[in-house]
């Protein structure tokens, strides 16, 4: 068999990331619509994730997040999200690149998707590249600063994370099957 040196796994893992920046920006401009929420699974070691010291300290390599009822500024980048949550009643806020997302889920409609997370130079590279927001017409604010309070338009996330350090270790294949109904 012939050497893939186009790295077609890689450019259609890029791509169903974009999957999930593209539902976030959605969020961010209109909201959550109807029951949809969304689960988020990263590797918080990953170059660019910023979690606090608190937090690290109690998911040190990898955290869901669930976006649904409480959520402030969310903020959609080209390379990285960002949110705040209140774990604990203490608000946090949470920069995660896309390279680093291990799982996005909408059970909802039971959409997921499951990636590889590779921290190489080039993932290094590439957190540090792009830092401005994309251009959408968002309601949120885009304060550097947390917000007391929610903003009317803002959708909301849970509280407290899922996380699991169990399969840390193992390599994810994408898959929308993992997820669907049988």
């Amino acid at each position: 068999m012939p050497e893939d040196l186009m790295r077609y796994d890689l450019l259609a893992q890029n791509a169903l990331r974009g999957v999930v920046r593209d539902a976030l920006r959605h969020v961010q401009k209109s909201g959550l619509p109807g029951d949809h929420h969304f689960f988020i699974q990263f590797d918080t070691r990953y170059p660019g994730v910023s979690i606090g010291d608190r937090l690290s300290a109690k998911y040190p390599r990898e955290m869901t997040i669930v976006l649904q009822h409480q959520f402030y500024n969310l903020l959609i980048f080209e390379d990285r999200f960002q949110v705040e949550l209140s774990f604990d009643n203490i608000q946090e806020k949470l920069f995660v690149p896309f390279a680093a997302v291990k799982g996005f889920l909408d059970p909802y409609v039971q959409f997921g998707l499951q990636f590889e997370v590779k921290m190489d130079e080039d993932a290094v590279a590439a957190t540090e590249v792009n830092t401005k927001p994309t251009k959408s017409k968002s309601k949120v604010p885009k304060s550097e600063t947390p917000s007391a309070s929610p903003s009317e338009e803002s959708p909301a996330v849970d509280a407290e994370p899922i996380a699991s350090d169990d399969d840390a270790n193992k390599p994810k294949v994408v898959s929308l099957d993992a997820f669907r109904k049988k």
